[in-house]
Formats: structure tokens, C-alpha cells, sequence
């Protein structure tokens, strides 16, 4: 009689977790519909969706052993959740990227080069080297850079970018800041994009606070007769401190000082999720009011299930959901999971091919798509 009640018991326990834990996998993969001013907490789920998915699957197999019908229940949760699981994860094997680039198409990076090695100059001053050598590599005509630090006003900066600009050979640039955020008194932190195309209009649009991630910017290529319009953009940062990192990495509660990081964490996290929904709100209307074929890249500080990432990204191609393969992680710290960083187009655009480039000369690896535009 025990036995009996401690195995239905056991059962049932088990069916409860599963079936929370679809509830909540699904939440976090349909979050986007939820307005974050007042259901930021749905983007914890966001983060998470990928480690809950995980614990799905182990379930079905627990279940193939335990109780088959059962393994139902999380079947139905992934089929439910398909389409935002294909944006997650690129189940087919993407084909090598050639480097040899075809002349009628447009080759897009976007990197966050964290500093572009400001900080390291002095003691590895080989890492600087060795991101414009991959710059040259793969050699974009359009290059979308986020956290740049350079000077185009002092010959004398460390990061001088009409220096940068010769030597990757590119004719223009945009480079857009707020001196109030400047690095040093040589060095301006904003966000920058070379063209190897004509600029013919560029622009940086800007709201209160004016701090680096209230800014974005776009900038008007002419290609073959053809005007395309490339936005430059970096949602709001997480800005997490070191002891944060370790933190989330390790989130062990041993005391009062551990309970006061986990607040501090959801904190952060929280403000960001609030400030990427008006920063991608805004981003949004910039889109719709873009009479041209759209190329958008940047760091979005945020995942593919996210409502930053379908705010900006509906109506738009995603290059690595077209043409990558994998989870395509992007940021190297934290979590294995992370992919923040994309480059979207405009649907009249064919995607090429894709690449991100796991080498680790920033926080952030670089992304590339070749991209043709009409029936040339």
C-alpha cells in the first residue's frame, strides 16, 4: 500500500514539473507578444528558453522508460513552439563561407569590437593587428561596427580612424557619438559604419538621455543605380560588473552578500528589457518610414525570442536564421547560449551566405552576409 501511494506520488510530482516546465519554455518562447512595461519578467524566460527546451528533451526520455504517454507532454510543448525554435536554433548544416565574394553582391559585417582594443594597446597590442587583419580577410564593403573607440579629429589617437578607414580601404565612413560619452579627450565611444560604396545621406538619430545606447544611426549607399539605406544599432547594454559575472556564471546563495548580487542582477536585467522595447519601438518606426531596401545590423543585447529582436526583425530577413547553422552563439561570456548580435535585411534581398567568425578578439564575434539585391 506504501509503495503504491509513494509511486503515484512520484508520478505525479514528476508530470507537475513537466508540465510547469512547458508552460514555462512556452511563455518564454511567445514573450515577444507580451508588452515588456509590464511583463518584463517574461524576458527571463527568453534567456532561458534554450536551457528549458533541454529539459524537455531529457523528459520525453525519461519518460520512454518511466510512462511513454507521457512523453506527450513535452512533444506538444516543442511542436507548439516551433517557428520560434527554428529562430533559436538552425537545425540544417549551413554549406563552407567562400571568401571570394561575387561582384554583384554586397558583403555586410557586424562586430561589436569592444574598444576596438583601446585598452590592450600597450600589452597586446597583436590583438588590434590581428581584428583589422580579419577585417581584411573577409573584407566587407559594408562594416557595422558597435562600441568603437576612435578619433577622427587627432592624427596623434591611438585609434585614429581615417588611419583605419586607409588601411581596411575604405573611402567613407559615418562615425556617430555624443561627446558627453566620450573615452579619453582623443577618443569618442559610438558607433561606426565604413562604406566602400558612395554615402549619399547619413544620419544619426538621438533621444533623451543621450547616452551611447539612446543613438542610432543609417547611412544611404548607392549600389548599381540602386539607393539601400544600412541602420548602424546598439540596444541598451546589461552593463554587468565583473562580481556580476561571476555571479550568474556561479549563482550559488550562501548569504545576505549572494542575495544582494541576485538583485542586483534582475535589476539590470529588468531596466534592460524596458529600455530595448522603446529603443527598438523607435528603431521600428525609423524602419517603416525608410523609403528604401533595408540592411540592418547590430548588437541587440538581447535573443531571438525576445521582444526587442521581432519588434525590429518583423517584415525583415534574418541572415542567420536563413543561412547559419546552429545556436550561433555571438557573445563569448556568460552563456553558451547568446546570440545578440544580427544582420537583417529586406526581403527583396537574396541571402548569400553567412558566417560568424568565433575568434575571440572582442567579447562579441563578428557576423557576415553576402547579400544580393534584384535581378542582376
Amino acid at each position: 500500500m506504501g509503495t503504491g501511494i509513494f509511486r503515484r506520488f512520484t508520478k505525479g510530482f514528476f508530470v507537475l514539473c513537466n508540465v510547469a516546465l512547458a508552460l514555462l519554455f512556452l511563455l518564454g518562447c511567445y514573450a515577444s507578444l507580451f508588452d515588456p512595461q509590464h511583463f518584463w519578467f517574461l524576458g527571463l524566460l527568453t534567456l532561458a528558453s534554450l536551457y528549458l527546451l533541454l529539459a524537455l528533451v531529457l523528459f520525453i526520455f525519461f519518460w520512454l522508460f518511466a510512462k511513454a504517454k507521457f512523453m506527450l507532454i513535452s512533444i506538444i510543448a516543442i511542436a507548439c513552439a516551433w517557428k520560434p525554435i527554428q529562430q533559436m536554433i538552425k537545425l540544417a548544416g549551413a554549406p563552407d563561407f567562400k571568401i571570394a565574394k561575387k561582384t554583384a553582391d554586397i558583403r555586410v559585417m557586424s562586430w561589436n569590437v569592444e574598444h576596438f582594443d583601446i585598452n590592450q594597446h600597450k600589452t597586446h597590442p597583436e590583438v588590434k593587428a590581428q581584428m583589422l587583419a580579419l577585417i581584411s580577410r573577409y573584407d566587407p564593403d559594408i562594416a557595422c561596427f558597435q562600441e568603437m573607440v576612435g578619433s577622427d579629429f587627432d592624427s596623434t589617437a591611438i585609434n585614429y580612424v581615417p588611419y583605419i578607414a586607409e588601411r581596411l580601404h575604405y573611402k567613407n565612413y559615418f562615425y556617430s557619438y555624443d561627446k558627453k560619452n566620450d573615452f579619453d579627450s582623443k577618443h569618442h565611444f559610438g558607433i561606426i559604419t565604413f562604406s566602400k560604396y558612395p554615402i549619399i545621406e547619413k544620419h544619426t538619430i538621438q533621444y533623451e538621455p543621450h547616452n551611447y545606447n539612446s543613438i542610432f544611426q543609417y547611412i544611404d549607399i548607392l549600389k548599381d543605380g540602386d539607393t539601400v539605406r544600412v541602420f548602424n544599432i546598439h540596444l541598451q547594454s546589461l552593463k554587468f560588473s565583473e562580481v556580476s559575472r561571476e555571479y550568474i556564471e556561479d549563482p550559488t546563495m550562501k548569504n545576505n552578500i549572494d542575495l544582494g548580487k541576485s538583485r542586483t542582477v534582475i535589476s539590470k536585467l529588468k531596466t534592460g528589457f524596458l529600455k530595448r522595447k522603446v529603443q527598438s519601438e523607435r528603431i521600428k518606426k525609423a524602419l517603416k518610414e525608410c523609403p528604401y531596401p533595408v540592411i540592418l545590423c547590430g548588437d541587440f543585447n538581447d535573443v531571438p525570442n525576445s521582444y526587442a529582436y521581432n519588434t525590429i526583425g518583423r517584415d525583415l530577413k534574418n541572415a542567420f536564421a536563413e543561412k547559419g547553422t546552429g545556436i550561433g552563439r555571438t557573445f563569448s561570456g556568460i552563456s553558451s547560449t547568446l546570440r545578440i548580435d544580427n544582420i537583417f535585411i529586406d526581403r527583396r534581398f537574396d541571402i548569400r551566405q553567412f558566417i560568424r567568425v568565433e575568434k575571440e578578439l572582442s567579447d562579441h564575434y563578428p557576423v557576415i552576409a553576402d547579400l544580393h539585391y534584384g535581378s542582376k
